[in-house]
C-alpha cells in the first residue's frame, strides 16, 4: 500500500513539473505580407504548405502572380471571400454634412459615394464606401477592385458603425472627401474637392519636419519593412498610380504615405 502511494506521489510530482516547465510550441503565423521577390510557391515552401493549398486558402488561381503588399493567409478560411462588388450612388447634402457657409469647392451634386468590397486586417470581407468627385468614381472602383484581387488589407471604411463598431479612432479610417483645411493652415485640402484619398493612415503616416500624423504611428516610419496595410511603390501604391493618382510618398518637402490625389497636392 505504501509503495503504491509513493509511486502515485512521484507520478503526480513529475506531471506537475512538466506542466510548469514544458513550454507549448510557438503559434504558427496566420498570414504573410508579400515582399519583393516572393512567389506563391516560395511562400508555400517557407511555411511548409503546398502551392495548391496556399492558392486554395486564398482563393487564387495556382498560377497567380502574388503582388507586393498583398496578404496571403496561411490557414483555411472559416468563410470564403465573396466576389468583389461595387456600386455608385448620388450624394445628398446631409450625407456630407453640407454647409454652404463653409464655401466648399465642390457641390454635393458633383460628388458620388462609391461602395466597394474590401478585406479588413482580420481577413474578413466588408462593403465600405468613400465619397469622391463624380469624375473620380470609376477610377476608385478600378483601384479597389485591384486591391481586393491582390488581397491587400484595409483597416476600415465607412460605415464604421457597421464595419468596425469597436474602433473609436477615426484617424485610422480609409476615406476621401472632407471639406476641411490642410492641417495647421487656412488652405483647403484636396479632400475638400473630392480628388484625394487617404489609405490606412496609421500604417502610412504623414511626416512633416519632426511631426508625425496620426499620433503614435512612428513604428511605420521605417518604410523598408513590410507590414499589413503598408503601401510601397512596388506594391499597392501602383493601383492608384495606374489610375491617374499621384502619391504623397514621392513628395520631397514632406512625406504623406497615406495620401493620393489627382492634382499631386
Amino acid at each position: 500500500m505504501l509503495k503504491r502511494s509513493l509511486a502515485a506521489l512521484v507520478a503526480f510530482t513529475c506531471a506537475a513539473v512538466l506542466t510548469v516547465y514544458v513550454r507549448p510550441a510557438a503559434a504558427s503565423p496566420l498570414w504573410h505580407v508579400v515582399r519583393p521577390g516572393d512567389t506563391l510557391a516560395s511562400i508555400a515552401r517557407m511555411y511548409g504548405h503546398s502551392k495548391a493549398t496556399l492558392a486554395r486558402w486564398n482563393q487564387l488561381p495556382p498560377d497567380t502572380t502574388v503582388q507586393v503588399d498583398g496578404v496571403m493567409r496561411l490557414n483555411p478560411p472559416k468563410v470564403l471571400l465573396p466576389p468583389w462588388r461595387s456600386h455608385i450612388e448620388p450624394v445628398s447634402p446631409g450625407m456630407v454634412n453640407w454647409n454652404p457657409l463653409r464655401r466648399c469647392p465642390v457641390l454635393p451634386t458633383s460628388l458620388r459615394k462609391v461602395w466597394v468590397s474590401y478585406i479588413d486586417f482580420a481577413g474578413a470581407h466588408h462593403d465600405g464606401s468613400i465619397v469622391v468627385r463624380v469624375d473620380a468614381a470609376r477610377r476608385v472602383q478600378n483601384i479597389f477592385h485591384t486591391l481586393y484581387n491582390w488581397r491587400f488589407r484595409i483597416t476600415g471604411m465607412a460605415p464604421m458603425r457597421v464595419n468596425n463598431p469597436t474602433q473609436k479612432n477615426m484617424a485610422t479610417v480609409t476615406a476621401a472627401y472632407s471639406c476641411r483645411n490642410v492641417g495647421g493652415t487656412r488652405v483647403l485640402s484636396e479632400h475638400a474637392s473630392g480628388v484625394a484619398i487617404d489609405i490606412n493612415p496609421y500604417q502610412n503616416p504623414m511626416i512633416r519636419g519632426t511631426s508625425v500624423s496620426p499620433a503614435n504611428s512612428a513604428f511605420y516610419l521605417n518604410r523598408d519593412q513590410y507590414q499589413v496595410g503598408m503601401l510601397h511603390p512596388e506594391g499597392a501604391a501602383r493601383a492608384f498610380l495606374w489610375n491617374g493618382y499621384h502619391w504623397g510618398g514621392y513628395w520631397r518637402s514632406l512625406k504623406d504615405y497615406m495620401h493620393f490625389s489627382l492634382t499631386n497636392r
